[in-house]
C-alpha cells in the first residue's frame, strides 16, 4: 500500500506476536493523518498497546511493514527515526532520584554526538518543552515526589523535548483521576492544534469521542472500524466491539456523542 499525501504512519497487514506466542495482531493496517489526533478504542487485550509498539518500532512485525512519511521504519536509524516519532510508553519507570529537568533533558539524546553533546539548542527545547506542560516550576523537583498528572506531564515534556512532530502515547491518562485525565488530553489537543500528530491509545470513551479527529477500533487483534468519532460512537458499534448495551446522545456543548450505557 502507498502512503497518501496526507498520511504520516502506516501499518500495512501487520502480524505481530511476542515470542512463541500466537498471533496478537492478525493481518492489521492502520493509517494515521497528519495533523490529526488518532484515538485507538477496544477492550482490554484487544492488541491496542501492540499495534501502538509496533507503529514506534519497539515490536518487530512476523510480517507486514510500517512506513513513516513512506519510509520503511525498519530501514532507518535508531536517532533518525527518533527525531521523527517519539513514543510514550504505559507507566514508564523513572530513575530513583532524578530531578524534572534531567529527566525532560533525555529527550535530547538523539539531537546529541560524541563531538557535539550539548548546545543552547538543547537548552533552548528543554525550557520550551517544560513550559508548554506547565512543569517549569518544577524543573528542581525530584520526579518521585509529584503527583501522577505532573510526572505525566514531566514525561510528555520528554518526548516533547525530542523535538518530534509524531507523538505516540500508550494510555497517557490511566491512573489520573478525571481532572487529571482531561488536562492532559487538553494538552495533547493543543500539541495538535500546533501542527503536531497525536497518536493515542484510550479506554475513556467519552473523553475519546471529545478530543479525538479519528479513531480506529479494535476487537480479537483486528481492526473493527475506521472514522471520526461521529461515525464510530453508536450504539451498533458499542454492542459489537464491547458487547455493551448503551444509549448515545450529543454533547449539547461540543456536539461530540455520549455514551451512556444502559
Amino acid at each position: 500500500m502507498t502512503a497518501s499525501p496526507s498520511e504520516r504512519l502506516l501499518g500495512d497487514r501487520l502480524k505481530v506476536g511476542y515470542k512463541d506466542t500466537s498471533l496478537v495482531l492478525d493481518d492489521v493496517t492502520v493509517s494515521v493523518a497528519e495533523g490529526s489526533f488518532t484515538v485507538i478504542l477496544g477492550p482490554n487485550a484487544c492488541g491496542k498497546s501492540t499495534i501502538l509498539r509496533t507503529l514506534g518500532r519497539l515490536l518487530k512485525p512476523r510480517s507486514g511493514v510500517v512506513t513513516l512519511d513512506g519510509q520503511d521504519i525498519a530501514r532507518m536509524k535508531t536517532r533518525e527515526l527518533a527525531k521523527s516519532l517519539a513514543l510514550l510508553p504505559q507507566s514508564p519507570s523513572v530513575p530513583e532520584g532524578i530531578s524534572v529537568q534531567n529527566l525532560v533533558a533525555r529527550g535530547r539524546f538523539p539531537h546529541q554526538s560524541l563531538m557535539s553533546q550539548w548546545s543552547p539548542e538543547d537548552e533552548g527545547a528543554i525550557t520550551e518543552a517544560m513550559r508548554v506542560t506547565a512543569v517549569d516550576h518544577l524543573a528542581h523537583r525530584s520526579v518521585d515526589t509529584l503527583s501522577g498528572g505532573q510526572r505525566q506531564r514531566v514525561w510528555i515534556s520528554l518526548v516533547l523535548a525530542q523535538e518530534t512532530d509524531l507523538l505516540l502515547l500508550d494510555e497517557p491518562t490511566t491512573y489520573l483521576d478525571v481532572t487529571h485525565q482531561v488536562e492532559i488530553l487538553k494538552l495533547l489537543e493543543r500539541l495538535r492544534a500546533s501542527g503536531r500528530t497525536v497518536v493515542a491509545v484510550l479506554h475513556e470513551l467519552n473523553q475519546a469521542a471529545r478530543f479525538a479527529t479519528d479513531m480506529v477500533t479494535m476487537k480479537d487483534g483486528k481492526v473493527v472500524a475506521v472514522g471520526s468519532p461521529e461515525e464510530i460512537i453508536t450504539e451498533d458499534n458499542m454492542r459489537a466491539i464491547y458487547g455493551l448495551e448503551s444509549r448515545v446522545i450529543e454533547d449539547p456543548d461540543t456536539g461530540k456523542p455520549v455514551v451512556l450505557p444502559r
